[in-house]
């Protein structure tokens, strides 16, 4: 049988994680899809899949196929690119969810000088600090803050996150600047409540610190936590993402800059190459391009600590 539509077939199942919604999906029988796995098996001489009468789940062989077989259909997408699909006109809608800080500070700049380039593509953009079933909600992509993606999706980085210790003038001008890590357990410390237990992590070379602070305000929305920092709140740890022109502007002051805190990648996440719309494929490569990947634009012309480091926190941020 056609190796390249067992390939499909295969991931199909792997991102569905059933035979059935697979079939749907590519428009066959379930017998079919049966019939293509049990080829790309034979061929392999391994076993791909455990399956149950509920849903099918990937075997140690499977984990290790699954990133092979992708890259043969993206091999085979890029052929057909090459081939003419370029010199179409982007349209058609593109549904995109993202945390709302990225959104409003990053994203939705980006997407409107993306359909000012391509006026044939229309833009549906959802909100929320919460995780995204990108199948059960269509998500064509979404864009996640997080160094713990789902193996099933696509993900492709965009840029890195890097947060900054600070606060506001008025509160620093009242209760002192702390000088060291051991000095923030004096003061209000306020954090998002998704990754508070380790928020407060801090890297100094190979060492690190992680302070018992005092969480004196906690939310689960960063432009709220922003908000309560700029009025005078306490000493919140903010992504520069969100931040960078209050702390150009002197509305917020960086604190212990010989303390690194952790970073985080800032991806685009999709199901699958499969069958992908241009105007996706052009808006994934767009929003590299525009955010500028292990430099991103608005850390340019910031004094940040560990700017160079690639230290990656395990804690993330579900967008």
């Amino acid at each position: 049988m056609d190796r390249l539509t067992s390939a499909r077939v295969f991931v199909t199942v792997a991102e569905r994680g059933s035979l059935t919604q697979a079939a749907d999906q590519l428009e066959m029988s379930t017998a079919m899809v049966s019939r293509y796995l049990a080829a790309l098996e034979d061929w392999l001489g391994a076993r791909l899949l455990h399956r149950t009468t509920r849903r099918v789940t990937l075997t140690d062989a499977g984990q290790l196929a699954l990133p092979s077989c992708r890259r043969l259909l993206d091999t085979a997408e890029d052929v057909k690119l090459i081939a003419g699909n370029l010199s179409q006109e982007p349209r058609g809608r593109l549904r995109i969810t993202s945390a709302l800080s990225f959104a409003e500070a990053q994203l939705a700049p980006a997407l409107v000088e993306f359909q000012q380039r391509y006026p044939q593509v229309k833009i549906a953009l959802s909100t929320t600090d919460q995780g995204v079933n990108l199948v059960a909600e269509q998500i064509d992509l979404a864009v996640r803050i997080s160094n713990t993606l789902e193996p099933t999706l696509i993900a492709r980085p965009l840029a890195i996150c890097r947060s900054v210790l600070c606060a506001s003038p008025l509160y620093l001008k009242e209760h002192g600047t702390p000088q060291t890590v051991e000095d923030l357990k004096q003061h209000r410390c306020l954090v998002h409540s998704l990754v508070s237990a380790t928020q407060f992590r801090f890297r100094v070379g190979a060492e690190i610190v992680e302070p018992t602070v005092d969480v004196g305000f906690s939310t689960n929305e960063t432009a709220i936590l922003r908000r309560a920092v700029l009025a005078g709140g306490g000493i919140g740890i903010l992504p520069t993402y969100y931040v960078s022109e209050e702390l150009r502007r002197g509305e917020l002051v960086g604190l212990l800059p010989e303390h690194a805190l952790d970073t985080m990648g800032v991806h685009a996440v999709f199901l699958s190459r499969q069958h992908q719309p241009l105007a996706l494929r052009l808006l994934v490569d767009f929003l590299v391009q525009q955010f500028g990947g292990d430099e991103p634009v608005w850390d340019r012309s910031l004094s940040l600590p560990g700017a160079a480091q690639s230290a990656k926190n395990t804690v993330s941020t579900p967008v």
